[in-house]
């Protein structure tokens, strides 16, 4: 934490991140809000997964093409069209099942939701346990299959031999915002991460704050979690 938090204040823009690991957790500014970008896909693919007609029933190919696209490649049409399926109110009640104490849906810009490190970290850490039994391997697989172009940041750093389960958020390339939430896992062990970032300046200025942060946050978990 200390090495993460002497990089952030090195960085510009707005930084904060949490670390969660069983009742404890490790933060720098983590219940600063921010809007969401993409990372609030997650929440939206959990909420539609948990919805009546959904939860007890094998997925269709029509379920698997809106959360397919939408998680793997982050596709902004299929979110809209959850989005729409599942409103506000379903997203409030995932949040109060697990316990989010900030978040804020927003409509109809769905990446305007505000989100923060503390609530996500709650979130992801166990985040299988939100979706309905049947559904679980289908949302781990997907979190886990990001497309190659977009797994940068904690993608970049992830420790050797934990598996890296994970949703991005930028501001459409613009570095208005780029954020990452994961959870990792080892045999029974876990973690969730959250990297929040705010007026970077540029995309690939925030995708190295990201990288840099993360690497921080989870040296010595494995050789992959190089710093610099």
């Amino acid at each position: 934490m200390r090495s993460a938090l002497r990089y952030a204040h090195e960085r510009h823009g707005q930084i904060a991140f949490a670390v969660r690991i069983g009742s404890h957790l490790y933060g720098n500014a983590a219940e600063r809000t921010f809007p969401s970008a993409s990372v609030l896909k997650a929440m939206l693919m959990v909420s539609y997964l948990r919805r009546p007609s959904v939860r007890g029933r094998a997925l269709r190919s029509s379920d698997m093409a809106l959360l397919t696209p939408m998680i793997r490649r982050s596709d902004n049409a299929a979110a809209s069209r959850v989005d729409s399926i599942v409103g506000n109110e379903g997203l409030r009640r995932l949040a109060r099942r697990v316990g989010m104490h900030r978040f804020r849906p927003a409509a109809p810009i769905w990446g305007n939701s505000l989100v923060d490190a503390t609530d996500q970290t709650r979130f992801f850490l166990h985040i299988d346990s939100f979706v309905p039994s049947r559904h679980r391997a289908t949302a781990l697989r997907l979190l886990a299959s990001i497309v190659a172009s977009q797994r940068w940041g904690i993608g970049r750093v992830r420790p050797r031999g934990w598996a890296l389960y994970f949703k991005g958020g930028w501001g459409s390339g613009t570095g208005r915002v780029d954020h990452q939430v994961a959870l990792l896992r080892h045999g029974r062990q876990r973690l969730a991460v959250a990297i929040f970032t705010q007026d970077d300046g540029s995309h690939a200025y925030g995708k190295e704050t990201l990288r840099g942060v993360a690497a921080r946050l989870l040296h010595g978990l494995g050789r992959r979690s190089r710093l610099g």
